[in-house]
């Protein structure tokens, strides 16, 4: 019997300060924002190659992703974050070292990727509300706006499926996939196109520093357009954050903004 060839999958682990990893050799530690700041033992930097580090303030994980899009070689490349990895089990433990030892491994993501193109997130839903509406309700929505405008003159043809998107209740979240090189590589020339577009428009400053990162909570609902419209096969896995999650205070933030307007402060 011929043996199988294995795959080469990259996955980017977004960080900005030294935390455990995972030992599985798929994924590779990236310090993201490192421009200007001390390295970080056994990360790569992203202010490496060909780059944009210095925009992380703005673009949060997305400069990682752009350093691995211009940077990696590999037949499938993919991001996840430090505390926040993809799981091939619904049994999840209480532990953070616990944790660790069923992040989604190398010989899973063959396993689905032998049918997928692409693995993405669990869907989140948001039930009482659509996207645009909990968007415009914690967060500063003109970006959002400008970003339609963006599409309409640029990509017209994905215009119906943005307003399709913002209408629904659930999106894949969290900038965290898995996908083809190929795919990828189509994805961030439409996706790094507009968010450019994006910020040769608008005025970051006059945001707070948790507000003035609307570019990567944008893609987060760009990438789910991207793939609807291009009709991706894609296959959800489970995702699992390594740390607690204080959903009380998440929630009566949420109720908070709907009721009062009174916008996000900070992430949860």
């Amino acid at each position: 019997m011929e043996k199988q060839v294995e795959k080469n999958i990259k996955v980017i682990v977004a960080a900005h300060k030294k935390y455990q990893m995972p030992d599985e050799k798929m994924y590779i530690p990236v310090q993201v924002g490192a421009e200007g700041k001390e390295k970080i033992e056994g990360y790569i930097q992203d202010n490496t190659g060909d780059n944009i580090s210095s925009k992380n303030p703005y673009f949060c994980e997305l400069t990682g992703l752009y350093w691995s899009w211009k940077n990696l070689d590999a037949d499938f490349i993919g991001l996840v974050h430090y505390r926040r990895y993809f799981t091939n089990t619904n049994k999840i433990p209480k532990e953070e070292n616990e944790k660790f030892k069923i992040v989604l491994t190398q010989n899973d993501a063959e396993s689905i990727l032998e049918n997928a193109d692409v693995i993405l997130p669990k869907k989140r839903n948001y039930y009482i509300e659509n996207l645009y509406s909990h968007y415009e309700h914690t967060m500063y929505v003109e970006p959002l706006d400008e970003t339609r405008k963006i599409i309409e003159e640029k990509y017209p043809e994905y215009l119906e499926e943005f307003d399709k998107l913002h209408k629904r209740t659930s999106v894949h979240m969290f900038n965290m996939f898995i996908m083809k090189k190929e795919i990828l590589n189509e994805y961030c020339t439409w996706l790094f196109d507009i968010l450019f577009e994006l910020e040769k428009r608008t005025d970051a400053s006059k945001y707070d520093s948790f507000h003035a990162r609307f570019y990567g909570r944008i893609s987060e609902l760009l990438l789910d357009v991207w793939i609807n419209k291009n009709q991706i096969k894609y296959e959800e896995v489970k995702v699992m954050d390594m740390q607690k999650i204080n959903w009380w205070k998440k929630g009566t933030s949420f109720l908070r903004a709907k009721i009062t307007g009174k916008k996000y402060e900070k992430s949860f």
